[in-house]
C-alpha cells in the first residue's frame, strides 16, 4: 500500500474515547522498546510520525493513526520491562486487555518480537493471551538487519517454537532500517481487510 495520509487521530485510554466510524484496526504489540515505533514509521514512509525513544515505557496510551482514511494502526503501550510503577502496569494491561478484547472492529494483533532473541516470558504470555480470545495474529520478527541472512531461518524456529505458533499465523523477517517486509505485512493487512 502506497501511504500519502496519515494522522495521530487520539491517544486514548478509554473506550469512549475510542474513533467511531468503523475503520478496520490492527493493534501493534510488542515488548518495550522492540522497536513499534520504528516499525509504523516504516509501515507508512514516514520519518518520525510515531516518536522514538530509547527509554522504554514511552508509549503511555492507545494511540490511533488513521491511514489513507481506510484503516488504523493502534499501538499500544509495550509489556515488558517498562519503568514504571507496579499499579501503573497494571492499568496499562488492563487498558489493553479492554481494548483487545473488546473492540469489533480489531481484525488482528501485529505482534513485534526481536528477531535476533528467543521470545520473551512476556511475549508467550502475550501470544497465549491472544490465542486465548482467538485474536488472529501476524508476528513480525523485527531487527533482520542486525543478522546475517544465512541465520533468519534458524531465529524463525526458535521464535515458532518458542511461542507455539499455530498454524495460519504468519512470521515475518522485518526490517525498519532497509524495509524488509514491509510488503509481506501490508498484504497480511490487506487480506484481513
Amino acid at each position: 500500500m502506497k501511504v500519502n495520509n496519515v494522522e495521530l487521530v487520539i491517544s486514548a485510554v478509554r473506550p469512549e474515547q475510542y474513533p467511531e466510524g468503523g475503520l478496520p484496526e490492527f493493534a501493534l504489540a510488542g515488548r518495550s522498546n522492540v522497536g513499534k515505533s520504528s516499525f509504523i514509521n516504516r509501515m507508512i514512509g514516514r520519518k518520525a510520525m510515531a516518536r522514538i525513544s530509547s527509554k522504554p515505557g514511552k508509549t503511555q496510551t492507545l494511540n490511533f493513526y488513521k491511514i489513507e482514511e481506510q484503516l488504523f494502526y493502534v499501538d499500544v503501550p509495550g509489556y515488558g520491562y517498562a519503568k514504571v510503577s507496579k499499579s501503573e502496569r497494571e492499568a496499562w494491561g488492563k487498558m489493553i486487555e479492554r481494548y483487545i478484547t473488546g473492540r469489533d472492529v480489531l481484525q488482528a494483533v501485529i505482534q513485534i518480537i526481536d528477531l535476533r532473541h528467543p521470545p520473551t516470558e512476556d511475549d508467550v504470555m502475550m501470544y497465549d493471551f491472544l490465542k486465548h480470545y482467538n485474536i488472529p495474529c501476524i508476528i513480525i520478527g523485527t531487527k533482520a538487519d542486525k543478522i546475517p541472512k544465512g541465520k533468519w531461518a534458524k531465529h524463525k524456529k526458535i521464535i515458532r517454537e518458542g511461542l507455539e505458533l499455530e498454524e495460519g499465523d504468519p512470521l515475518i523477517v522485518f526490517s525498519s532500517e532497509t524495509g524488509l517486509g514491509k510488503d509481506e505485512v501490508w498484504g497480511e493487512i490487506l487480506k484481513r481487510m
